[in-house]
């Protein structure tokens, strides 16, 4: 019997390659790195080098707080196109995404809260849940 789940890391691939596209869309500019990582119903996710040029410019002039509130209402525009390519490769249910944005070093995080983990191949690569369905399991079934 084979497993057709994807495993972790295909996830996190294709999340960090959907979301490089969509940058470079939505923004002209495309992040240089994208990682992703999940930890159980959470998947973190750092962007770098994700300032544009027009950022850099008003941050050379001294505007960098219209250049972060610039940055802020992209991001918050995007914030349903990050959900929905978030759930449909991880096939999980999104509560909520949060973000923060350094735009002088380029760098953007990401926090998506899932419903539940997503449904992988090798679910004991994901951190904490190796840990929570051993808690789970009742005395006589814990390993010995």
């Amino acid at each position: 019997m084979t497993n057709d789940n994807p495993t972790r890391g295909q996830i996190e691939r294709t999340i960090g390659q959907k979301l490089q596209a969509l940058y470079r869309e939505r923004t002209g500019q495309r992040p240089e790195k994208v990682t992703c990582q999940f930890f159980d119903e959470k998947l973190a996710i750092v962007l770098e080098q994700i300032s544009t040029p027009a950022e850099c410019f008003l941050i050379e002039v001294g505007q960098q707080e219209i250049a972060q509130l610039f940055r802020s209402e992209l991001e918050n525009q995007m914030k349903a196109e990050t959900i929905a390519l978030i759930e449909e490769a991880a096939a999980a249910a999104v509560v909520d995404v949060l973000s923060s944005t350094n735009l002088q070093a380029g760098v953007s995080a990401l926090i998506a809260i899932l419903k539940e983990p997503p449904s992988v191949r090798d679910p004991e690569s994901i951190p904490k849940s190796k840990r929570r369905n051993d808690t789970e399991r009742s005395p006589e079934e814990a390993p010995e």
